[in-house]
């Protein structure tokens, strides 16, 4: 059964659903839907909170989140079983969303202030210009890491609009229709990345630029690791596609070798300008590399083919394995 989040008074409202991942940030959590509620007291807005439990040490103050609030009208804690990572939490939270919530949109955002209330209020007053039927995400025009941070950044760009064909642009902070996640909670891609997963679906969606802003209190858990299995996880969505490029690659490349080994001997039959010797090595050493490229060719087409007869994790089949609880901590 659907849970209804507003009353019959509220019907002219937009019902927004926000989404937020966290795991042991409750203190910025709560300094954070204080912000919200006050950036949108304003906006005809009822907005639903769901703090999604990523497997945190310390459990959820209820008494933190005591209001009084005027935009937010309620905000529940999504319990996990498990910690499953920002990525997996947001898929379950928007299969969970679509099974149990009635609502118009859907925001997805972190809990420690870097997607800032008025980014928020920006994405939702964009996503009403469009009449509700279109994603919108958050293009980060300023950014606050450190430079060698921004160089590695940058270099991912580069490498996954290669292996991709798609630029590396936004991140989490965005606001979808209701009605995507029923496609959403079906795709099984959500269960890597969420927003490649929804560039993937094909769904309309448009970018506007804000500003990141900075963390609440604290300091960030993202390690070096984890930002490079987060970059991974995105590429992951398109795996056939990289597939297929790799594919083109390996054999263009033994194609060149083929290439090589007439050259040399073209250049030893016919000419004198071959060193005695040279021709059989390189020769060789071309035959090698070409036959190796082909096999690469091979695992990489056998790969794209397996990649899309499997039918993996599906959110909105799946999801309730890792829910461990859904206490509604306001209004009590």
């Amino acid at each position: 059964m659907k849970v209804e989040p507003l009353t019959t008074a509220d019907q002219n409202l937009l019902r927004v659903t926000i989404l937020m991942p966290l795991r042991d940030d409750w203190s910025c959590a709560e300094e954070l839907v204080r912000r919200i509620d006050r950036a949108a007291q304003s906006s005809p807005y009822a907005i639903s909170v769901v703090l999604i439990d990523d497997g945190s040490v310390k459990k959820c103050d209820a008494s933190k989140f005591a209001g009084p609030f005027t935009a937010v009208r309620e905000i529940r804690v999504l319990c996990l079983r498990r910690n499953l990572g920002h990525q997996r939490a947001i898929a379950i939270g928007l299969a969970y969303t679509q099974a149990k919530f009635a609502c118009d949109a859907v925001a997805v955002m972190d809990a420690d202030g870097e997607d800032t209330p008025e980014g928020l209020v920006e994405l939702l007053a964009v996503f009403c210009q469009n009449g509700g039927t279109k994603a919108v995400f958050a293009e980060r025009s300023k950014r606050s890491e450190s430079m060698l941070f921004r160089v590695f950044y940058h270099l991912y760009r580069g490498l996954h609009w290669l292996l991709t064909g798609v630029s590396v642009r936004v991140g989490n902070f965005s606001v979808l229709p209701a009605a995507y996640l029923s496609t959403l909670a079906v795709l099984s891609e959500l269960w890597n990345h969420y927003a490649a997963a929804l560039f993937r679906s094909k769904l309309p969606h448009t970018m506007i630029p804000i500003a990141r802003g900075k963390r609440i209190s604290g300091k960030s858990t993202m390690n070096f690791v984890a930002l490079v299995l987060h970059g991974l996880s995105a590429i992951s969505v398109f795996g056939d596609v990289v597939g297929v490029r790799l594919m083109i690659a390996a054999l263009a490349g033994s194609f060149m070798a083929g290439v090589g080994i007439i050259v040399v001997i073209a250049i030893r039959s016919l000419t004198d300008l071959a060193i005695p010797g040279w021709a059989t090595y390189v020769v060789a050493t071309l035959v090698v590399i070409m036959i190796q490229l082909i096999a690469v060719a091979s695992s990489f087409t056998f790969f794209t083919l397996s990649s899309r007869i499997n039918l993996g994790f599906i959110p909105l089949r799946d999801y309730s394995l890792f829910v461990e609880e859904v206490p509604e901590i306001y209004p009590k």
